[in-house]
């Protein structure tokens, strides 16, 4: 069965770019891109690293903000419409929320590579890997 809305989370790397990509081109249903901007105080972000200041949150809002309207822009090249969000959090919670919340039923991602001490981190991304083994839903990782 066909899936009727698709989630294509976006980082702003060349996978995320490829992910889209490959939704936009093998689904015909509502596709809605994602980028979720990482709290500066996580430690998955410089946040961890750096003190934290509003301006250091405002340049990730506008990055975050630029990415979903880029991709706005690549899509208007088309005759799809895409649907945007931009959401704070830790990453792979975030889409799994997003997931349950808006009914979406396939997740179209970029994989990366994570820690060596973990093959399938290494193939996927710790991103990845979470949203893969822990979404109620179909996960395409694009590589």
């Amino acid at each position: 069965m066909p899936p009727t809305h698709v989630l294509v989370p976006l980082d702003g790397s060349p996978l995320a770019d490829e992910a889209l990509t490959h939704a936009l081109d093998t689904f015909d249903c509502p596709v809605t891109v994602l980028n979720v901007v990482t709290p500066l105080d996580s430690s998955m972000s410089e946040g961890g690293i750096v003190g934290s200041d509003e301006s250091r949150r405002e340049a990730a809002l506008e990055r975050a903000n630029e990415l979903v309207a880029a991709a706005e822009r690549r899509t208007a090249e088309t005759d799809r419409t895409l649907e945007t969000a931009v959401d704070r959090g830790d990453p792979a919670e975030t889409i799994l929320a997003y997931v349950d919340d808006h009914d979406v039923d396939h997740v179209v991602m970029g994989g990366h590579g994570g820690s060596r001490s973990e093959l399938v981190s290494r193939l996927l991304g710790t991103v990845a890997t979470k949203v893969v083994s822990e979404a109620p839903v179909t996960v395409t990782v694009v590589r």
